[in-house]
């Protein structure tokens, strides 16, 4: 949604320039910048609002410039690719029997827990310090 401006032109655009480049020698001379400036705004913006209303000839609209889209190629219309079967990417949760792991490993004689262990198999578990093959009880 694009909205036109409206500019002074001619000797009216030199008067408001004239209203800023005064107000703000004033407002830098007497140290007045806050909240004068907002002042000096106020009176540039009631000036072009009387100009506006009593010399409409004094300003013209300015109409934004046309947004130029980027040109689009033809494309080439692709065939469909052949549906693929769908295929259920979750790992299959497992049950590794825990309560057949050894208390220690045999060969290091470190502690063995069952979320520790790296498990090569449902059946085959390896200790998580030496690396040794767990033997499972029966």
């Amino acid at each position: 949604m694009s909205k036109t401006k409206t500019r002074l032109k001619g000797p009216w655009q030199s008067v408001q320039l004239a209203i800023w480049l005064v107000g703000l020698a004033i407002l830098f001379s007497f140290d007045w910048i806050w909240p004068g400036i907002l002042v000096l705004v106020a009176i540039s913006a009631l000036y072009q609002a009387a100009i506006q209303r009593l010399v409409p000839e004094a300003v013209e609209q300015e109409k934004p410039e046309a947004e130029t889209l980027p040109q689009v190629q033809p494309t080439v219309e692709a065939k469909p690719a052949p549906a693929q079967p769908i295929v259920d990417m979750k790992p299959a949760l497992v049950e590794y029997p825990i309560y057949r792991l050894p208390s220690e490993c045999p060969k290091c004689a470190g502690p063995i827990r069952g979320q520790e262990v790296r498990w090569t198999s449902p059946y085959s578990a390896d200790c998580p310090y030496c690396g040794a093959n767990l033997p499972l009880k029966e």
